[in-house]
């Protein structure tokens, strides 16, 4: 009987999905659980399994199409992937693992019962197979945590512990991931782990059971994770069986070099054995080199070193992650992963990618510039792009952002107020003060926590333009605390995340937790609470050369403050011994947009004011330590 391979739902929000990539073809055998297709949200990237085993008859959606959550995709034939020719797996192919399994658990349980008044002190591998579902159901069962306010699923990306190990009270059990968060779930008792019911790759429901943990020296159960193991070993060697015999003295030389560099590698942490990896495979790359005329299994056994290096140096890594640093030609072994316990991450390779794109153009403009200073080249023009006379499709979260901002817009009387301000001091206190700030705060001293403290504190005396209006209930409220967002530009769009309770926090707090914030909502590490909240935003259009915009006010906010870019110019200024004469002064244009239904054009220009002056007053030595 036919099965329909169907969109999943991806988060509670997201009610369609594009498909990216199909990695199965129309005829291709596929398994239960293998990867079938990409899918793409305006949240997440992640791979549909297969639910039943079998062959591919149809494709529904065609790349690049959206589908809705619920809809078909594609229908797998079960009769190609079933070996047993019976009607039950023809009626239910989703489920042919547990007819097969609950007969065996029974024949199981069973002898167990005799096995354990003959032999109960013999905990040895034998005593292990034999009393296999026994305390299963005394354990203690691992559900999948709430990661979130709008988070109702999880994958599980990596096992930290394997069935029949034993684990500590809130030591790390395994890895989950998220659209917005990759974390660790700690053991809620200690035990040994008896099942594993949620296998690598495979997606489950908030509070779904993961595992069952028993008491100490109990024996595991023989579950679904260990045969859902077996195309894994079994894909390695089926195709390199035959070549390993001969190829066995090239291995040996090539890891030789090896142990004696990464010996000391298992007492350190993820990232000091990527470094390692990179020295480590310079000779292998030389032995390579001098070894063209080997036989034909040499050159199949480079590639195996080369993926098995990443995936030891950065522990687990996905298949979505391994095709795509193939695309790109990106050595999994030379990547500092950054996610949980040094994973390699879909943002690793793509940024590695971006690196080595621009460590091949760096060249040429170092080598024009002697020639340069010669004769006068024209300058060179810029290349076009190749979306140019293409049509591609909105992204969802291209989508979502439109829609907001429209809303926004019609539902508001907005208008922009702009002032002009000297940050002349504050561009003198920078120079002197920016390298004894990056040591004791870690980051980089830029204008933007300036601008974002004066606005916190502004906000704190004129309330009303923290505020939020309520039509419909005839309200205005008055939060009791500045929540402050800051846009940032990534590359899946435009994101804010906030900074709750900013008017709690100095120069350096603010400084740290901008950096912070920015790093992780760019490597999509940010956890759902981190973006939502925002009783004010602030957007710095200046980081692009910008003078100044009029930013929309996203909605139920009441205020939006621009901050420009500071440049150098010629401004007339009120000296007390000269008078009125011509300097050049760090001006910058500051944009404030607000909703006029709540607020007054009078406050805020007041708001405004009240920025300028803590900026030019420039009254920031003891937040520096100057």
């Amino acid at each position: 009987m036919p099965v329909s391979v169907t969109m999943p739902r991806l988060g509670e929000s997201v009610t369609e999905g594009t498909v990216t990539r199909w990695l199965k073809q129309e005829g291709d055998t596929v398994e239960v659980d293998e990867p079938l297709l990409e899918v793409s949200t305006d949240k997440v990237d992640t791979e549909i399994p297969s639910p039943a085993a079998g062959v591919l008859t149809r494709i529904v959606v065609g790349e690049d199409e959206t589908a809705e959550v619920g809809s078909e995709l594609a229908v797998i034939d079960g009769e190609g992937g079933a070996s047993g020719g019976g009607e039950a797996p023809k009626e239910e192919p989703a489920e042919q693992v547990e007819p097969a399994a609950e007969p065996t658990a029974a024949a199981e349980g069973t002898a167990d019962q005799v096995a354990q008044d003959e032999a109960p002190k013999e905990e040895a591998p034998k005593a292990e197979a034999q009393a296999a579902p026994a305390p299963s159901g005394e354990g203690t069962p691992v559900t999948m945590p709430a990661l979130g306010e709008s988070v109702t699923e999880g994958t599980v990306t990596r096992w930290l512990k394997q069935v029949g190990e034993t684990v500590e009270v809130d030591e790390p059990l395994l890895e989950v991931s998220t659209d917005k968060v990759d974390t660790e779930i700690p053991s809620p008792v200690a035990g040994t782990v008896l099942e594993i019911k949620v296998a690598e790759d495979e997606t489950a429901a908030v509070g779904a059971e993961l595992a069952v943990i028993g008491a100490e020296g109990a024996a595991p159960a023989q579950g679904e994770p260990q045969p859902k193991a077996e195309p894994k070993a079994e894909a390695e060697p089926e195709p390199e069986a035959k070549p390993e015999p001969e190829a066995k003295p090239t291995p040996k030389a090539e890891t030789k070099p090896e142990p004696a560099v990464s010996e000391p590698t298992p007492g350190m942490s993820y990232n000091e054995p990527s470094a390692e990896a990179e020295v480590a495979a310079e000779p292998a790359k030389a032995e390579q080199a001098a070894q063209p005329s080997a036989p034909t299994g040499s050159p199949q056994r480079p590639s195996a070193p080369v993926s098995g290096g990443g995936e030891e140096a950065a522990g687990y890594v996905t298949p979505l992650v391994r095709k795509l640093a193939g695309e790109h030609g990106v050595d999994l072994s030379s990547l500092n992963g950054t996610g949980v316990g040094g994973r390699i991450r879909k943002q690793d390779v793509l940024e590695a990618a971006e690196k080595a794109k621009a460590a091949k153009a760096a060249p040429a403009p170092a080598a024009q510039q002697p020639a340069a200073a010669a004769p006068a080249k024209p300058a060179e023009k810029p290349q076009p792009s190749g979306k140019r006379g293409t049509t591609e499709k909105l992204p969802r979260i291209r989508k979502a952002i439109a829609t907001r901002l429209h809303e926004s817009l019609h539902e508001m009387a907005q208008l922009t107020t702009v002032i002009e301000v000297d940050v002349t001091k504050i561009a003198k206190l920078r120079a002197q003060a920016k390298d004894s700030f990056l040591q004791r705060h870690g980051v980089k001293l830029s204008f933007l926590p300036f601008f974002a403290l004066a606005a916190v504190e502004a906000l704190q005396s004129y309330p009303v333009v923290n505020a939020r209006m309520d039509l419909a209930e005839g309200t205005i409220t008055y939060p009791e605390a500045e929540h402050l967002g800051i846009a940032v530009d990534t590359e899946r769009g435009l994101l804010t995340p906030v900074i709750h309770n900013a008017g709690d926090l100095n120069l350096g707090g603010i400084a740290k937790r901008v950096a912070d914030l920015a790093e992780r909502t760019r490597t999509n590490k940010i956890s759902p609470d981190e973006i939502a909240g925002a009783t004010f935003t602030l957007t710095n259009t200046g980081s692009r050369g910008a003078l100044f915009d009029t930013p929309i006010v996203p909605s139920p906010q009441s205020a939006m403050l621009g901050t420009g870019a500071v440049v150098k110019r010629p401004v007339v200024v009120n000296d007390p011994n000269l008078g009125e004469v011509v300097a050049v002064r760090s001006m910058v244009y500051l944009a404030l947009s607000y909703d006029h239904r709540l607020i007054d054009g009078a406050d805020a220009a007041r708001f405004l004011v009240a920025v300028k002056e803590r900026l030019e007053a420039g009254n920031f030595e003891a937040e520096l330590g100057l």
